[in-house]
């Protein structure tokens, strides 16, 4: 196949494409590097099946040649980013989808967007099955990334049933490891990079927010699974082991090694407004029609993700 990765220098859409070049496809990797890193690409740079292609898809796209799919990775996501791009976090998820979709209509390809856990809010269901339908503060500063996945499997879902197009989406939960940016805001490269600089791990409010937490290969291996099965509608990929913020803090510390201390704060911006309580996925769908679940645990994943980072701090 011939594949078109948009966000695929970012820490998602790198892993992806790695996927895909090992499976003996040839990947385009499309990204404008507002949040995206080529240093996660230049191992594949030189590759006889390997392209790189900076362009911001909220923007016509051209691509020269036939392609079998296109996956739909560029957005940012972390709250960092969001909030400091708004406008391009809604264009991205709007015209970028209009733009990367219409592409897969024209070249006759299958399309996978990579949709979010976001799409539920600050859910009032636990753990949140595909037809749970969300509880999404519009007009809040999350919104522009809750808002602009949703608008965005929302246009995937009429291009499947006025075009008979070829869909997937998938929604991811909150995934880890190798590649992740040190600085991106989430909770994650956070305590990581403060358990291994000696600082204290910060944790907002009392820690007791819920989170489940996969290791990359996981996601790879489930979206992997996704585009080539018959499943039109939205599945979720994620871990179903949920734990405190306050307890995975617990474990980053005990992976690392570290003293540092667990200090308690109360952010004065707004990352945190309509921060979900809880976040875990019913993935008994992808179970079903994928045959995938998580196989990595924490302890295993957090090895090879504070690996990484001890590098770069």
């Amino acid at each position: 196949m011939r594949v078109l990765i948009t966000g695929g220098a970012g820490f998602l859409g790198s892993h992806l494409s790695d996927r895909f070049i090992q499976e003996g496809h040839t990947v385009l990797v499309m990204d404008n590097l507002i949040t995206g890193n080529t240093d996660n690409i230049a191992h594949l740079s030189g590759h006889e099946r390997f392209t790189f292609i900076k362009h911001n898809v909220s923007n016509y796209i051209y691509v020269d040649g036939p392609l079998d799919a296109v996956l739909h990775f560029a957005s940012p996501a972390s709250p960092n980013d969001y909030l400091e791009h708004p406008i391009h976090t809604l264009k991205v998820g709007s015209l970028g989808t209009l733009n990367t979709i219409g592409l897969a209509k024209a070249k006759g390809a299958r399309y996978l967007l990579a949709s979010t856990s976001e799409v539920y809010g600050d859910p009032q269901v636990n753990p949140q099955p595909e037809d749970y339908w969300g509880h999404v503060n519009p007009i809040g500063p999350r919104g522009v990334y809750d808002e602009a996945k949703r608008f965005a499997e929302a246009m995937t879902m009429a291009y499947q049933r006025y075009h008979g197009l070829e869909t997937r989406i998938v929604r991811i939960f909150n995934t880890y490891g190798p590649r992740m940016r040190l600085h991106d805001g989430r909770v994650v490269p956070n305590f990581i990079s403060q358990a291994l600089t000696g600082e204290p791990l910060t944790v907002y409010m009392d820690g007791q927010q819920t989170r489940s937490f996969q290791y990359v290969s996981d996601l790879v291996e489930g979206v992997y699974r996704l585009l080539f099965s018959d499943e039109p509608e939205p599945v979720n990929i994620g871990n179903p082991d949920e734990m405190t913020i306050l307890e995975f803090a617990h474990a980053v510390k005990e992976a690392t090694g570290s003293d540092s201390e667990i200090t308690y704060v109360q952010p004065e911006d707004q990352r945190t407004r309509d921060d979900p309580q809880v976040r875990r996925p019913d993935i008994g769908k992808a179970r079903r029609v994928l045959g995938w679940e998580p196989q990595v645990g924490l302890k295993e994943g957090l090895k090879a993700t504070i690996g990484y980072f001890r590098e770069r701090v």
